[in-house]
C-alpha cells in the first residue's frame, strides 16, 4: 500500500492505524501547499482535489477521504481489530467518524486553521466547537475509548484533537477528553505517527523558508 500525506493533516490517522496493524506500507509525502511530492511529481494527477490522505492499494486502487480509508483499512485488517465486526458496532463506528469528520474537523478546526478565515468564522466555528467537545465530554467520562476499544475513529480523533495547539482551543477545560488525548499520546502506535510527522512538518517548514 502507498500512502499520501501532508504532515499532522488528517492523514496522521490512516498512519496510526498502519502503525497498529504493523502493517508495512509506503509513505509518500505531499507539500499540502505546491501539492508536489517530494520527488517532484503532481499529487493532482494522484487526487484531483490534491487533498490527503489517499490511499493506493496493493491492487491499484486509489482511495480517499479520510473516513472511507479508515474504514477500507479496518476491513483489509481484521487481525488488528480496528472496528467492531457486528452491525450495531459498525454503525457506532460510522457515528463516530460521521462526528469527528463533519462537526470537528470540518465544521471547527478547518476555520480556526485557515489563515484566511474571518473574525467571525473563527468566532462562531469555536462557539460550535465548544458545545461538540462538551458533548465529547459526558461520552468520554468514564471511558478509555469511543467504543469498547481502540478503533479507527480514536485514530482519527487523537489526530484532531492534536490540532488543539494551533488553535485557541483548550482541552484542559474537559478533564475527560483531555485525559483521553494524554493517554492516547502515550499508545505506541500514536506515539510513533505523531513524532515522526512532527519532524516531517518542521522539515517542510525549513524547505519552505529556504525556497525562492
Amino acid at each position: 500500500m502507498q500512502l499520501y500525506f501532508s504532515p499532522l493533516a488528517c492523514s496522521v490517522a490512516t498512519r496510526v492505524c498502519l502503525y497498529e496493524a504493523g502493517t508495512e506500507a509506503t509513505y509518500i509525502e505531499v507539500d499540502s501547499k505546491t501539492k508536489r511530492t517530494l520527488d517532484g511529481s503532481n499529487y493532482l494527477e494522484v487526487h484531483p482535489l490534491g487533498l490527503v490522505p489517499a490511499l493506493r492499494t496493493d491492487d491499484g486502487d486509489v482511495l480517499t477521504e479520510n473516513a472511507a480509508i479508515l474504514q477500507y483499512l479496518a476491513g483489509a485488517l481484521p487481525q488488528a481489530e480496528l472496528a467492531p465486526t457486528d452491525n450495531r458496532g459498525r454503525v457506532r463506528l460510522q457515528q463516530w467518524l460521521s462526528f469527528i469528520g463533519t462537526e470537528l474537523h470540518k465544521a471547527t478546526f478547518a476555520p480556526l486553521l485557515d489563515a484566511s478565515s474571518t473574525e467571525g468564522a473563527r468566532s462562531y466555528a469555536l462557539e460550535r466547537g465548544t458545545h461538540r467537545l462538551s458533548y465529547l465530554e459526558q461520552h468520554l467520562t468514564g471511558r478509555e475509548f469511543l467504543l469498547e476499544r481502540f478503533s479507527v475513529a480514536d485514530a482519527y480523533l487523537v489526530t484532531v484533537l492534536g490540532w488543539c495547539a494551533a488553535t485557541p482551543i483548550d482541552l484542559k477545560k474537559w478533564p475527560a477528553l483531555s485525559a483521553y488525548f494524554a493517554r492516547l499520546l502515550e499508545r505506541r502506535s500514536v506515539a510513533k505517527a505523531f513524532s515522526e510527522e512532527r519532524r516531517l512538518y518542521l522539515a517542510q517548514l525549513e524547505k519552505r523558508k529556504t525556497s525562492p
